[in-house]
């Protein structure tokens, strides 16, 4: 019997490697441009063979989440398209409020937790220093549309952790416990694979294409304040935007 067989059960290995993987960079363990664990490091930590290391991570090289550069290793690949927002910033939750969908918002995740090297030098703190990670999955008509999670400055909004997600936007709260005005955001836009966990959120394919919208907010002040992601399925949002020149 192979190994493909023997183990995982309907689950071929090379997926499980590509999830762990894909996991560690989602959730911004595995920075951009940061090389991640040799072929042989991976191998020794998921207990699986060179060989099916060596095809999980040749599919996510094909996917664009990795890219490797011959006698260096295989690096967390940047997202090819950047642009600073302009004009007036809207939460998700306030726009679809101004377009007059009716939606639900669903806590998975509160929790105050250290920051890592990662996350502290996006909101501007200490490794260390606590912050508020929050995830949420927003739902319209029953069906998720996104999966939404913020990485939040407990510094510059005191009593932040308190507050009702459910039932307050993430810019209200802020805005409310900082004393002071949303200022702007920068984002990123990458086309990305759902993966397992994210796909079983968004109730879809660990295959299925997704939208992911990464953004640091800043107040009006400068200060970062949110450092997170949003993740919308293909097939279930369609994102609409005005600008002139």
């Amino acid at each position: 019997m192979s190994e493909e067989t023997r183990r995982g059960g309907d689950r071929r290995l090379h997926e499980q490697v590509t999830d762990f993987v894909r996991e560690k960079i989602y959730a911004r363990e595995w920075g951009v441009n940061e090389p991640i664990p040799s072929e042989h490091e991976l191998s020794e930590m998921l207990s699986l063979s060179r060989g099916t290391v060596k095809r999980g991570v040749r599919t996510l090289v094909d996917e664009g989440l990795l890219v490797q550069h011959r006698g260096r290793g295989t690096f967390v690949a940047s997202p090819v398209m950047a642009r600073p927002t302009s004009g007036h910033l809207l939460s998700f939750a306030e726009s679809m409020g101004e377009a007059g969908i009716s939606h639900v918002t669903r806590v998975v995740t509160q929790e105050v937790r250290q920051a890592s090297e990662i996350c502290a030098r996006h909101l501007g703190i200490d490794v260390g220093e606590s912050y508020l990670y929050l995830e949420r999955v927003r739902s319209v008509d029953g069906h998720p549309v996104m999966y939404i999670e913020s990485h939040l400055n407990l510094g510059a909004c005191p009593g932040l952790d308190e507050a009702d997600f459910e039932r307050e936007s993430v810019f209200r709260v802020i805005e409310r416990t900082s004393g002071r005005g949303i200022g702007g955001s920068e984002v990123t836009y990458s086309a990305r694979v759902a993966g397992s966990r994210r796909g079983g959120l968004l109730d879809c394919d660990s295959h299925a294409p997704v939208l992911q919208m990464e953004q640091l907010v800043h107040l009006d002040d400068g200060t970062p304040v949110e450092w997170g992601s949003v993740w919308l399925p293909a097939n279930r949002c369609v994102i609409k935007g005005e600008a002139s020149r």
